[in-house]
Order: C-alpha cells, then sequence, then structure tokens
C-alpha cells in the first residue's frame, strides 16, 4: 500500500534542515509531529530526598537534551554553582552540541561517544577515578547501569525528570499510513489512549532495541526498523520504505 501520511510521536524538529522537511519534499507526504509522551521535571527537594549532593560529583553522564535541561534546572533552583572542572560525558554529538546552550564549549571538559552507550564507555572507562552521576527520567535503560558496574566506576543515578503519558483524544479517528515511535513509552502511550487499537494496514516505525521489545510486546508488527548499519537514522528507513511502497 502507497504511503500518504506519517505520524512521528515526537516534537516537531526546530531546525530548518530537519531530514522528515526534506522527506515531506521529496516523497509528497504529510507529516505530522505529536508527543505521545512529555516530561515533567522533578523539583530541587525531590532530588535532594533522592540523597544527591550535586558537590559530590566530578564527572556527568548526559544521554539526551532532557537530561541536560533538568540538570542545569535543578543545580540552578539548588543554587549551585557549577565547577568549571566538571567533566561532561555526552551520548553522541547531537547531546553534546546542546551542551552548548549552558556551557561554554572551550573552557569545559567534554566527552563524546558514537551511537551507543557502549561507544561512550571507552570515553567513561578511561577515566575511572570519577565519580559520576547520571540525571535522568524515571526509567533508565537496563544497558547503562549495567555498562558502568562492569567499568567498576562510582556512579549515581538520579531521576531529574519523569516521563508522563499525552492526552491524545484528538487523534481518536484520525488515520495515518505510518506510525513512528521512538521509545517504549510512546508504545505504551499508544496502547494507553486506545486500547482497542487494530493495526490493520497501519505500518509500524520503531527506533532501537528497547522499543522494538516493546512494540513486539504489544502484539504489533513492525514494518520499518532502525538503526541498523546501513540505515543509521529513522528518515531514512522511512524514505527507503517510501521509495518502494509508492511504486507499487
Amino acid at each position: 500500500m502507497k504511503v500518504k501520511s506519517i505520524l512521528v510521536s515526537q516534537p516537531a524538529p526546530t531546525i530548518e534542515n530537519s531530514p522528515y522537511i526534506t522527506l515531506k519534499k521529496k516523497r509528497k507526504v504529510k507529516i505530522d509531529f505529536i508527543p505521545f509522551i512529555h516530561v515533567e521535571g522533578m523539583t530541587a527537594r525531590e532530588v535532594r530526598h533522592q540523597k544527591i549532593d550535586l558537590s559530590k560529583f566530578s564527572a556527568i553522564i548526559l544521554t539526551s537534551r532532557n537530561a541536560i535541561d533538568h540538570f542545569f534546572r535543578v543545580a540552578e533552583e539548588m543554587r549551585f554553582p557549577i565547577p568549571n572542572a566538571l567533566k561532561y560525558f555526552c551520548l553522541s554529538e547531537a547531546v553534546a552540541f546542546y551542551l552548548q546552550k549552558y556551557v561554554v564549549y572551550r573552557k569545559r571538559k567534554i566527552y563524546v561517544g558514537g551511537r551507543t552507550f557502549e561507544d561512550l564507555s571507552v570515553q567513561i572507562e578511561k577515566y575511572n577515578e570519577e565519580s559520576y552521576l547520571v540525571p535522568s527520567a524515571d526509567v533508565l535503560s537496563p544497558a547503562i547501569p549495567k555498562k558502568l558496574d562492569e567499568l567498576g566506576v562510582r556512579w549515581t543515578q538520579g531521576t531529574f525528570y519523569k516521563t508522563k503519558i499525552s492526552d491524545l483524544s484528538s487523534l481518536k479517528d484520525v488515520y495515518y499510513d505510518i506510525l513512528v515511535f521512538f521509545s517504549p513509552s510512546g508504545i505504551e502511550s499508544l496502547l494507553s489512549n486506545f486500547p482497542d487499537f487494530k493495526q490493520n494496514d497501519t505500518r509500524i516505525a520503531v527506533f532501537g532495541k528497547t522499543t522494538v521489545k516493546a512494540a513486539e510486546k504489544a502484539g504489533l508488527r513492525i514494518d520499518i526498523l532502525a538503526p541498523t548499519p546501513k540505515v543509521p537514522s529513522m528518515s531514512k528507513a522511512l524514505d527507503m520504505y517510501i521509495e518502494k511502497a509508492n511504486k507499487k
């Protein structure tokens, strides 16, 4: 079946050269962006109750833009001056680039991974004497604590924000050819908002191993998958799928 419409379960991109805008023009398809989940920050008091003392950490592991935003927000609420010597370990170049919103890049010690936490762990292993803080959501990928324990470094996870399911009632009678998911929480939101959801001809696109597992557990048929060695991004995976589907 041909693809005419796509729903991406994330906020709309803020950059003009987004690959999704390119895809929309190239394939002449409708692409809507509606967040299936949203983030609510923890208060400084709630973080303190987790026995998190920011002054005790010499390094911070940042896995997402949300982690960056809420770490600096909580630090400000606590009136904690970020030390210049603090080391920043960023999951990807995109995360490291976003860090510039808060720090002067050239004056900070910033270490960047590749695409996975396994890539970043190579950098972390070089600095095994540091005391690491992992500011995260209430749900942390199990691969992260597992790898940090394997490395034998001192680390503490702090819940700085929570992921909440969004109200999607406005989509009740709206149909899309492809639904795109980037997290297990997105799958959970779909089923929570639409408990009687039937996939039928709707194609499901998923990004990442944990999202794949969540989709499979929910009994969904996965039609589009990323990343793979040959297809590193979701936009590329969608482009390749649409090229084949719309030729028929």
